[in-house]
């Protein structure tokens, strides 16, 4: 399986897009004796629900050390990887996280997007973390579009978000983001499109996964393939993304709802600290199969090494013609200039070792 990949059509275990997605998919088609929303939804009084039939699944998320000062989640003891698992739920899901710190550091899990109290804000200032050793359950819901009595309509939770610590060292949790305890979160719409194969691509400072290139993930999918990207930026650094050859609508989902859908399509999209979006392309759709760039477009990032692979092979998924060489220029240069800033935040990537595993959501 590629790095950093979710395949939707063959999950191995864990916590797969089939246990989060399809099972949720039953509780939103539920008798009414199913969980409902409630109060603790966050839909405003007054409001007209769309639906109000959800799923509370829990899952166990271990925060962990890694080598070279990292820190990692996991889903599994000894799983933990940067960035941690993809985490999905549908509009309506109730998500409980289990968070078992086996780290010798105070840490937490802060979601964005979704909703929770303060007891599962996982901030210091709401007294919401983990002290070392320690099992704390935090409880993320989520709700569907709402219309007001005025007629005026309240968003709901779909989108592409993503978590992270927040209580590592400090109040905001810099030390523990640096070190790699972060990842992806999407709350998916009822009849959304699913991909068959989701990656997570996080610019934290001058890092992407806390790697540098030549050691940046590549990212790979066969040709025709639906292949959804999630987006995260951290640290302190202001970035762009950019991604060869393919483009998207700059909206929630990256695809046209029809011909006269005002959506901006872009292929450039800014990506600075604490923000996430998402989208969906066709793996060399009108382009064809081959090695194409992402990366920064900030010029010095991506002469500092914030650049990387994405590999569309063939449909029969044999390697291209000429996609090979690409890949050796690529790890022989490394994308970086002489002279570039190249050095990454502390705690963050540069070291050359193998990640620990696939940082998908299995």
């Amino acid at each position: 399986m590629p790095e950093n990949s979710t395949d939707t059509r063959s999950p191995q275990g864990g916590v797969s897009r089939r246990t989060i997605l399809t099972g949720t998919l039953a509780g939103l088609m539920a008798p009414a004796g199913a969980l409902s929303l409630g109060a603790d939804s966050a839909i405003a009084a007054g409001s007209k629900p769309i639906t109000t039939l959800g799923t509370t699944r829990h899952i166990t998320v271990y925060a962990e050390p890694l080598p070279g000062g990292r820190y990692g989640y996991g889903l599994a003891p000894g799983k933990a990887t940067i960035p941690g698992p993809l985490l999905e739920m549908w509009e309506g899901d109730t998500l409980q996280v289990e968070l078992v710190n086996n780290t010798d550091k105070r840490l937490s899990i802060h979601p964005h997007g979704v909703d929770y109290k303060t007891e599962s804000d996982g901030s210091p200032f709401n007294d919401s973390f983990n002290e070392p050793g320690e099992t704390r359950t935090y409880t993320w819901g989520s709700h569907v579009q709402t219309q007001l009595d005025d007629g005026h309509w309240i968003p709901g939770t779909a989108g592409y978000w993503h978590y992270h610590d927040h209580a590592m060292d400090g109040e905001h949790g810099t030390a523990g983001l640096r070190a790699g305890l972060y990842g992806g979160l999407i709350v998916r719409r009822k009849g959304d499109i699913l991909p068959d194969r989701t990656f997570t691509v996080v610019f934290n400072d001058m890092t992407i996964n806390n790697k540098s290139a030549p050691d940046t993930p590549m990212f790979e999918a066969n040709l025709g393939e639906k292949v959804e990207f999630v987006a995260i930026g951290h640290g302190d650094q202001l970035h762009t993304f950019h991604l060869h050859a393919h483009r998207w609508a700059n909206n929630r989902t990256g695809y046209l709802t029809g011909p006269d859908d005002p959506s901006q399509v872009i292929d450039t999209r800014d990506l600075n600290p604490g923000d996430s979006f998402g989208f969906q392309v066709k793996a060399g759709e009108k382009v064809g199969a081959g090695a194409w760039m992402y990366h920064c477009h900030v010029q010095f990032h991506s002469d500092g090494g914030m650049a990387g692979i994405f590999l569309v092979r063939n449909a029969d998924g044999s390697m291209p013609d000429g996609a090979q060489d690409a890949i050796d220029r690529f790890h022989e240069h490394g994308g970086h200039t002489a002279g570039a800033a190249t050095e990454p935040a502390a705690g963050s990537a540069g070291e050359t070792e193998p990640e620990t595993a696939d940082h998908s959501g299995h």
